[in-house]
């Protein structure tokens, strides 16, 4: 599913390393010299709105020198902006439609997710 590419990245304190960048990064332009630990790939971000309003962002992610083993596994990251609001019942209908196509994408990143995993774990 993915190919890894060799990719060399500075930082503050190991100088500049070479590592294995999986396919699915969306790359590291915006990268700043820092501590190696903090590096992390992420993936394409997925946005998961209602009436405009973002709900939740989710993307593939992976610290390949976090201090924490799990965190070196390809992960998906997911974030819950703040977001709030009084409804009314139609309303209501239209954010629980909307919440079950959420909850469909959301399973379908967890499928992808277990097949990376698989790869990884047999590496």
């Amino acid at each position: 599913m993915t190919h890894n590419r060799l990719i060399t990245l500075p930082t503050t304190d190991h100088g500049d390393i070479a590592l294995s960048d999986p396919g699915w990064c969306t790359g590291h332009a915006s990268h700043f010299p820092g501590p190696r630990v903090d590096i992390t790939h992420t993936g394409t971000e997925h946005t998961f709105a209602f009436a405009g309003d973002t709900l939740l962002v989710a993307m593939l992610s992976q610290t390949p020198f976090g201090p924490d083993p799990e965190q070196r596994r390809t992960g998906l990251y997911v974030e819950q902006p703040r977001w709030a609001a009084t409804l009314d019942p139609v309303e209501i209908r239209q954010l629980a439609a909307t919440l079950t196509v959420h909850a469909m994408h959301l399973r379908t990143l967890a499928e992808q997710l277990a097949v990376l995993r698989d790869e990884e774990g047999q590496r």
